[in-house]
């Protein structure tokens, strides 16, 4: 039989990790630029990772030549050179680390180093497995005069391992003899083995329990891979979600946030220049209310658009109040323009405007129009011209209008008045009241909400009289914000940060089982548990779309518990391991209900709740044989 060189070994296994890693970086920046027709980039990515995993080939040369040395058996090598691929994989994570990227907190910085070894090793191990056949016929040359005489003549064993005399040089005595006795061996009694024998065959399966364990934790790890491209798909269909909502606001009218009424009056100042020359400049000054009332009521409607429904609003607000005009004494009365003076009322959307707009101000009527005589605090707004005269001045001028203004998402107010009061009022019972000042009451129901904010003198940085001023109005806004609940994407996305503990949990479930019960779970079967565990999310995603978060969620925990419990009893072969499995599960998926539920609480809930499975996993398994010992009587040999 032909032998197998440590550069083919090498070689094969840095083949495979390379096409793994190839493939399996194509399809995450093809999802991450959400174009899976852009192939075009494999041929980039693969030349980039064979470059780059070049010196990664020749150390696993050096590693795989130095292990193949050691007198150990062909499951301890293979154990070592999973152990090194995995250190390999993290010089390569802490070297990436060190050369392009810094950050600041410790948490950050093993999230970046993660984020690079992890998929490096998980690709190492997939090739492990599909070179699996290569690496033991490597690691198994010269090896068969250290292992007991039974290994050497028994075809296979319990793991199907084939042991080889070499061929390819003249046979020494102890192989000859060995050769010339196999039919004396083969009839030798169990319980004329040796101590020796004995401790070898321990040895053995305590390697192999140790491999086992090692690749189900790759796997845990690999599994991971999939919740990545998970949580990526969720923060799509977020994105979607948003997207369809500013589609049909842009046809409807967007957020809305009135401002005023404040009245704009022009001034002229002059001054002299470096040249003596007189210049008169026009500039303006604002006068806000004395006092301001706000009633609003808010009616909503949803609007479906394919699978969304969007919630947009009509309101009618009523407002009353009153200017009381005081000139300061830096100002010459004499260079007011107040027949130019100007009512007005900003507004963010003219869209949402329905109807005329008319204002009653000092007891005359007036229709307001698009347009604002200044910058300085709206944007857009409408004004209207209300000639103020010198008899007005020092005196109180009353106004009051009413706006029916529709819009979406959002209704906010800025309280531009010396004292003011702004109520709302809704069916909706769904409210989320934001910017820079709560209600000072509110009362929510089932039935709707209803709002109310004061405001005064005292607790405002400006009066009612500003001049050269710059007021950015964003930073005393409030409102209330109408929007549908759609939480699901933010639970669901919360539940995915827990896949770490169900997955982990569940397969460490599978191999105490297998332990105990003697009866191997291939790790293709810990893989399509672990898919199905994924899939759970993928089912949570689409349901809640359509149905309620918690109905959506009962569906497919029960659907994926169902799966995998009949799953393991069609493989040990008894209900009692499948209501083991469903029962584990059952409490896995309430748990992570209940920390996704809550909110102040999760942290202290969740701690204890991790805490109590951790006590629950030691206890169960007290009695595992890890190892795989059996205790065996010393028994003395006669010779003839």
């Amino acid at each position: 039989m032909k032998e197998t060189t440590t550069l083919q070994a090498a070689g094969k296994q840095w083949l495979y990790t390379w096409v793994i890693l190839t493939l399996g970086l194509t399809i995450y920046f093809s999802i991450e630029a959400n174009n899976f027709s852009a192939i075009g980039i494999i041929f980039l990515i693969a030349i980039c990772a064979c470059i780059g995993s070049l010196t990664a080939f020749v150390a696993l040369y050096f590693v795989f030549k130095f292990i193949q040395k050691q007198n150990s058996n062909t499951n301890t090598k293979l154990l070592y050179a999973l152990l090194c691929q995995f250190v390999i994989c993290l010089l390569y994570g802490l070297c990436s680390f060190c050369f392009g990227m810094n950050t600041n907190s410790v948490l950050n910085t093993v999230k970046d180093i993660s984020n690079i070894t992890l998929p490096l090793f998980a690709s190492s191990a997939i090739a492990t497995y599909l070179n699996l056949k290569i690496l033991t016929k490597y690691f198994q040359k010269d090896v068969a005069l250290a292992l007991p005489y039974e290994n050497v003549y028994e075809n296979t064993d319990a793991d199907n391992e084939v042991f080889l005399l070499p061929t390819d040089k003249p046979l020494e005595k102890e192989e000859q003899f060995l050769i010339n006795n196999l039919s004396i061996l083969k009839t030798t009694n169990m319980q004329t083995q040796t101590p020796d024998f004995n401790a070898n065959q321990s040895r053995y399966q305590h390697n192999k329990t140790a491999i086992k364990a090692f690749i189900t934790g790759a796997l845990i790890l690999i599994m991971l891979i999939p919740t990545a491209f998970i949580s990526s798909l969720i923060s799509e269909r977020e994105q979607r979600q948003k997207e369809v909502v500013t589609e049909v606001s842009a046809k409807w009218a967007f957020a809305q946030t009135v401002t005023g009424p404040y009245l704009v009056i022009p001034y002229k100042e002059s001054f002299v220049t470096d040249n003596n020359k007189t210049v008169v400049k026009t500039k303006n000054i604002v006068l806000l209310p004395e006092n301001l009332s706000t009633d609003g009521k808010i009616q909503t409607e949803e609007r479906p658009r394919s699978i969304y429904k969007v919630l947009l609003y009509k309101s009618d607000i009523r407002a009353t109040g009153n200017f009381k005009v005081k000139i300061p004494t830096d100002i010459v009365r004499e260079n007011l323009v107040l027949k130019d003076a100007k009512l007005c009322i900003g507004i963010n959307d003219f869209r949402g405007i329905e109807g005329p707009i008319n204002i009653r101000f000092n007891g005359a009527d007036i229709d307001l129009t698009p347009g604002l005589p200044t910058k300085e605090i709206d944007e857009n707004g409408l004004s209207a011209t209300v000639g103020l005269t010198a008899e007005n001045v020092e005196s109180s001028l009353a106004f009051s209008y009413q706006l029916k203004l529709k819009g979406s998402e959002r209704l906010s107010f800025v309280p531009l008045a010396g004292n003011s009061r702004f109520t709302l009022s809704s069916p909706w019972p769904n409210p989320s009241f934001d910017g820079n000042t709560l209600p000072s009451d509110r009362k929510i129901s089932d039935k709707g909400f209803s709002a109310t904010w004061n405001f005064n003198k005292a607790n405002l940085p400006f009066g009612t009289f500003l001049k050269d001023f710059s007021l950015q109005k964003n930073n005393f806004s409030f409102g209330v914000s109408m929007l549908q609940p759609a939480d699901q994407y933010a639970k669901t996305m919360r539940s995915v940060k827990y896949a770490i503990l169900i997955i982990g949990l569940t397969f460490s479930l599978f191999f105490i089982v297998e332990l105990m019960q003697k009866k191997p779970v291939h790790p293709v079967q810990y893989i399509l548990v672990g898919l199905a565990l994924v899939i759970f999310y993928t089912l949570l995603l689409s349901i809640s779309e359509y149905i309620q978060f918690d109905y959506a969620y009962l569906i497919s925990a029960l659907a994926t518990i169902f799966l995998i419990s009949l799953y393991a009893k069609s493989h040990f072969k008894n209900w009692k391991s499948a209501a083991i499995f469903g029962s584990v599960l059952t409490g896995l998926y309430t748990f992570t209900f209940v920390l996704i539920s809550l909110e102040d609480t999760s942290l202290i809930i969740g701690s204890i709740g991790l805490f109590i499975v951790l006590a629950v996993v030691m206890y169960a398994s007290r009695k595992v044989n890890w190892y795989n010992t059996s205790e065996t009587k010393n028994t003395s040999f006669e010779t003839t």
